[in-house]
């Protein structure tokens, strides 16, 4: 695949504007933090190897009603000549709705000039267009509270996949584990690198489609070790079942040369320290068979 780099600095570009005009920590979130030095890297001559993919989330306001659109973003390697990968969620979405803007975001991307810059237009699209799914999804809400209130309940059931790889380093797989995961509503993490680790958390069928494309057509050396179901009867419920605000790569290099060779581990120490922070550190052992020990800092 060929990076050219004039359009790798037009994405760096496009991306310190919206960094100067979203400056607050949690407006613009990079999935990985390294992306942007390792395009500029690449650009400016000392870096080799292919460099990553910028990848974002961009918390977009909308004004009525007042709610939070999380704009995921991926740009490809010729970006602005090809379109972004772009995906919208929002806890104010019903799952129709967020289906349906999705879709008409889709229609809105193909209206635009190949070329050009499509942030700022996408960001003011959806500005002007979301307000109405998320009346929507409040109807839809409101509807179904109205018909279920001398109903019995129906539980959710919800699910956490501990997934284990021999090795995580094709680029292929480094950007489809979090797309998918994106577009599945799922949370949870990845770690690339030898061993490598997925763990996805979100609801149960979500999970077990996630597991099913994960692993077909050819991925073989990968197994599910451990598997997490409950039901729950609300969205506190769901809420308090997930260790995990959203889903993003892990980067705990202790040796090797990330995207030179495929021999680089993780610290598993640092990946310990991350376990307990979310409060499942249990999986440590459940995956290398051994208690471990944090990294000595």
């Amino acid at each position: 695949m060929e990076f050219r780099k004039d359009l790798l600095e037009l994405q760096l570009s496009e991306l310190d504007m919206l960094m100067s005009m979203y400056p607050g920590g949690d407006e613009l979130v990079l999935d990985s933090p390294a992306a942007p030095t390792d395009i500029r890297r690449f650009v400016d001559g000392p870096r080799q190897a292919p460099p990553p993919r910028l990848e974002f989330t961009l918390n977009v306001q909308v004004v009525e009603p007042k709610a939070t659109v999380a704009m995921w973003c991926s740009f490809p390697p010729s970006y602005p000549e090809e379109l972004p990968k772009i995906h919208l969620r929002s806890t104010d979405l019903s799952r129709q709705q967020q289906k349906d803007i999705n879709e008409n975001l889709h229609t809105f991307l193909s209206t635009l000039n190949l070329g050009e810059l499509c942030t700022m237009p996408v960001v003011q699209w959806i500005q002007e267009n979301a307000g109405k799914h998320i009346l929507l999804s409040h109807a839809e809400l409101r509807n179904v509270a109205t018909q279920s209130a001398n109903e019995t309940k129906e539980k959710t059931s919800l699910s956490r996949f501990w997934i284990y790889s021999h090795h995580i380093y094709r680029q292929e797989l480094l950007r489809k584990i979090p797309s998918m995961a994106k577009e599945l509503d799922l949370t949870g993490f990845c770690l690339p690198g030898k061993p490598g680790i997925i763990c996805v958390e979100g609801q149960t069928r979500d999970c077990e489609e996630y597991w099913h494309k994960l692993r077909y057509p050819n991925w073989k050396h990968i197994s599910c070790k451990h598997r997490e179901d409950v039901e729950c009867k609300d969205q506190n419920e769901e809420a308090s079942f997930r260790l995990f605000s959203r889903f993003e790569e892990l980067t705990f290099e202790a040796h090797g040369d990330y995207g030179l060779r495929n021999d680089y581990h993780m610290d598993l120490g640092r990946f310990l320290e991350y376990l307990k922070e979310h409060k499942c550190d249990y999986m440590f052992s459940i995956f290398f068979g051994i208690e471990g020990k944090e990294s000595q800092k």
